[in-house]
């Protein structure tokens, strides 16, 4: 995870959360048709904002408990303080990296969003997810196919950024498309009996409409520093996606997200 291209830190939780604003809808049926239930203990890896955490722990109650975890301290110092705020005594956040085997195990239910897509070796973090989960626990994954997202109408700013985008993260090893590459992933690491879904979020208004602009600002130092855009290029593309998000009569969409879980045996 060390070559992660979307900026973290304060920033970065901002940017997330507007993503979990835009994805919790789903994320919830996804959840609830999973078994979550009052009671669980559960996992969240790759926690970025901890918004799904809090979520979680909400959703399992005072008798259950949320566990998230990200290489991101910055972030985990804010979630907790958010699970503080919010007087949510039964989440707690770790910083650790995806990749680290010290996850703990005996969880009912283990959880990843958007988090396979960045790993050159996403099938060795889903073994370790596995093993965290109890005999009989879920396992539950949401991730991206990129190449989905779309516009009405056409916007070339919208083009530009994708194409820069899926660059940087296949210059890294990782797979903006993963995807429809779930179910294989499963059942390479031991998981049968699927539960598959997918959805595709668009919007015509709001700060979710603005999400391609708000990931090209965090995602604008890697790609100057690739040599794939520079500042003021990468500022004209931000007016323009800008503009694009700003006229009512545009449709700007998320990626389609592939949603899998499974029970381990």
């Amino acid at each position: 995870m060390a070559n992660y291209v979307i900026r973290g830190g304060e920033e970065g939780k901002a940017r997330l959360r507007i993503v979990s604003d835009a994805l919790w809808p789903t994320t919830h049926n996804l959840l609830n048709s999973a078994g979550i239930k009052p009671g669980m203990s559960c996992l969240d890896v790759g926690c970025g904002g901890g918004n799904v955490t809090l979520a979680m722990a909400r959703l399992v109650g005072p008798s259950g408990m949320a566990t998230g975890i990200d290489m991101d301290g910055a972030k985990m110092q804010m979630a907790q303080q958010d699970a503080e705020r919010e007087k949510i005594a039964n989440a707690s956040f770790r910083v650790l990296d995806a990749g680290s085997p010290a996850y703990g195990e005996g969880y009912d239910l283990v959880y990843a969003r958007l988090l396979l897509t960045h790993l050159s070796d996403p099938l060795s973090t889903l073994k370790l997810m596995i093993n965290a989960a109890r005999p009989g626990g879920i396992i539950v994954v949401e991730d991206m196919d990129h190449s989905a997202i779309f516009c009405y109408p056409a916007c070339p700013a919208l083009e530009k950024h994708l194409s820069q985008y899926d660059r940087m993260v296949r210059s890294n090893g990782a797979d903006p498309d993963i995807g429809p590459k779930l179910p294989a992933l499963f059942r390479q690491a031991g998981l049968a009996d699927l539960h598959f879904s997918h959805v595709q979020p668009a919007f015509m208004a709001g700060e979710a409409k603005q999400i391609h602009q708000i990931t090209l600002e965090n995602v604008a130092p890697a790609a100057i520093a690739a040599g794939l855009a520079s500042e003021a290029e990468i500022d004209a593309l931000s007016s323009e996606l800008d503009g694009f998000a700003q006229n009512p009569e545009t449709i700007m969409s998320y990626p389609r997200i592939f949603q899998l879980w499974a029970q381990r045996n």
